[in-house]
């Protein structure tokens, strides 16, 4: 394997939601109320008749969907997006066991498969994304790239295998013949990416999108075999959604060219 400098990522904005399940209530926006004003899950009004729709989204698409709820409930009045970021493995889990929610979008097709029985229509991909390789800003290890993980020559953390980056992981360790053990699993990426930051690990396996959002946080090393194990973003309103409307327009915003600038800009891929 060929070794070579890491690039540095461009800056773009930063939140503070990273490991654990984070509920970002956001500004006001949206057309419609559930005209019978039940206590459904999802979908809910509050006590000043405004409307909340949850989603529930991977972590690594916490800058994106932070922008685009915000933006949605620009487009519409009196409607608040509730975001809630964690493994797709949790959010699905949380899906099927009938958490109060609209949205469900995960890192990958495998995990939303199993949330397919409380999906209300067919999961649509929207984005795709890609591993590489982070090492703290300045590359305090002095690391020269995959090989010296591969050979056990540093330190380094990675998903869980449940999630879908720790899926992509244990697939391109396999294929690459990687031997070496992790320091850590994270429950998911944003908890990888956070250990690679504070310099608690000489290197990481995130997406491109968390590397580009950490800026000069960290540094990057392609992955070999990455190029062979893209991961697909789908989305899908659920059955538990208070008002499917409002869930369809979300997903509608997120599949619109809108929506697919505001992916592409953050780094994610088309499908």
């Amino acid at each position: 394997m060929s070794s070579t400098a890491p690039r540095r990522t461009r800056p773009t904005r930063r939140l503070a939601a990273t490991a654990a399940a984070v509920a970002l209530v956001l500004p006001l926006a949206a057309c419609g109320t559930d005209a019978d004003g039940s206590g459904d899950t999802g979908g809910a009004e509050d006590g000043a008749g405004d409307t909340t729709i949850t989603v529930l989204a991977a972590a690594s698409l916490t800058e994106t969907f932070t922008t685009l709820a915000e933006q949605f409930e620009a487009d519409h009045e009196g409607v608040e997006v509730e975001l809630a970021f964690d493994s797709s493995a949790t959010l699905a889990g949380q899906a099927v066991e009938g958490a109060p929610a609209d949205v469900l979008a995960t890192a990958d097709s495998r995990t939303m498969d199993t949330a397919a029985d409380v999906l209300a229509a067919d999961p649509q991909v929207f984005a795709t994304n890609t591993l590489v390789m982070a090492v703290p800003a300045g590359n305090p290890a002095d690391l020269s790239g995959f090989e010296d993980v591969a050979d056990g020559d540093a330190t380094y953390v990675v998903c869980v295998d449940t999630a879908p980056c720790g899926a992509i992981w244990a697939a391109i360790a396999a294929e690459e013949g990687v031997t070496s053990q992790p320091a850590s699993l994270e429950v998911d990426v944003k908890a990888v990416l956070a250990k690679v930051a504070d310099d608690e690990a000489d290197a990481g396996f995130v997406y491109e999108t968390d590397a580009v959002a950490a800026g000069d946080q960290v540094e990057t090393f392609e992955v070999p075999g990455a190029e062979d194990q893209v991961t697909d973003y789908p989305i899908a309103p659920l059955d538990q959604a208070g008002d499917p409307e409002l869930a369809q327009e979300f997903v509608d915003l997120v599949l619109s060219e809108a929506g697919r600038q505001v992916l592409a800009d953050a780094g994610f891929g088309q499908p």
